[in-house]
């Protein structure tokens, strides 16, 4: 199944999950799950994984892939984030893959003190309004702009061809757990 976007590849991938922190007994949020890669390789870390899309195409491919990787302790939500964010139990961590309803999300999920917060962007404009967004609420940590390139062939040989290059947004409210 093709969603839009694509699923998170997988240097981007280690990267967010490396800057997530994640711990054994954490509750996970998966915001914008897409094709659920992210969930399930979280799933694998913590106690319990709230993936959630407003796409039904994406909660069918995600519950799938879940299914087929043999991860059971993922809940999958349908529905729009910031109606469904408070309704859930606060999570320790969460990853924004999509940049719908972003003020509101980072919002609620600053006051609801989530210890880490990462947004991976391609989008310009969503980059700016992440960092600005949480250096507003007090819970900007960092940014990382990663460039991976792979090796294809040429010729006889080999060149770098480029994948798109993404910023991911680090932040959350420190001390909390």
């Amino acid at each position: 199944m093709s969603l839009s976007g694509g699923p998170t590849k997988d240097e981007i991938l280690a990267i967010a999950l490396f800057k997530l922190d994640l711990r054994p007994g954490d509750q996970f949020m998966d915001i914008g799950c897409g094709t659920g890669k992210v969930s399930i390789h979280a799933a694998r870390r913590v106690r319990r994984v709230f993936s959630i899309d407003i796409r039904e195409d994406a909660i069918t491919c995600a519950r799938r892939e879940a299914e087929d990787a043999g991860v059971s302790n993922i809940e999958f939500i349908q529905g729009n984030a910031a109606e469904v964010i408070p309704g859930l139990a606060r999570p320790d961590c969460a990853f924004l893959g999509g940049s719908r309803d972003l003020s509101l999300v980072l919002s609620l999920l600053a006051e609801r003190e989530v210890r880490t917060i990462v947004v991976n962007a391609v989008k310009l404009d969503t980059i700016v309004n992440a960092i600005s967004l949480m250096q507003e609420l007090g819970i900007f940590r960092e940014a990382v702009h990663v460039q991976v390139s792979h090796a294809s062939p040429l010729g006889t040989g080999f060149m770098w061809k480029p994948a798109n290059p993404v910023a991911i947004i680090v932040g959350g409210v420190a001390g909390c757990s």
